[in-house]
């Protein structure tokens, strides 16, 4: 084959440095803007952001050519440098991620999902939904290691 061809798509979850409920209504909007500018500068497309005070999902569109782990250093790098810029200087992200393959088929119902986190949340905390996305993606992890 002459060409590549590649629809590579990432439903990527992390939370705030110590799940700290640090992302308000006041700038929800803008953080996701934010970060779709991010992820436009890596040649990607952001289809999906929904978060919470202590955590935010991202549904990613991405080229071949990106490394995932360099894409999600350089949203959570950038953004959190952009709240310091904005006197936020207590706000940051934890080191770590959980990252998810989607495909065309389900598009809509991740982009749904992710667009529900407020109602998801008014039950069931990050920690108990991290889990049960790992288990349901058949992620191995010891607990012990998950937070930081």
């Amino acid at each position: 084959m002459a060409q590549t061809y590649t629809r590579l798509l990432l439903h990527a979850v992390f939370s705030t440095k110590n799940r700290a409920p640090l992302i308000t209504d006041d700038w929800r909007d803008d953080l996701h803007a934010y970060i779709g500018g991010v992820v436009k500068h890596r040649n990607g497309d952001l289809l999906a952001a929904g978060s919470v005070e202590d955590h935010i999902h991202l549904l990613i569109r991405f080229p071949a050519t990106t490394v995932v782990a360099d894409l999600l250093r350089d949203i959570k790098t950038n953004s959190s440098a952009w709240r310091r810029e904005k006197g936020d200087l207590g706000f940051g992200w934890q080191s770590g991620y959980g990252g998810f393959t989607a495909t065309t088929s389900i598009i809509p119902d991740v982009v749904d999902y992710i667009h529900r986190q407020r109602e998801h949340h008014r039950g069931r905390s990050f920690e108990d939904e991290f889990i049960e996305l790992l288990r349901k993606h058949e992620i191995e992890y010891e607990e012990q290691y998950l937070w930081d």
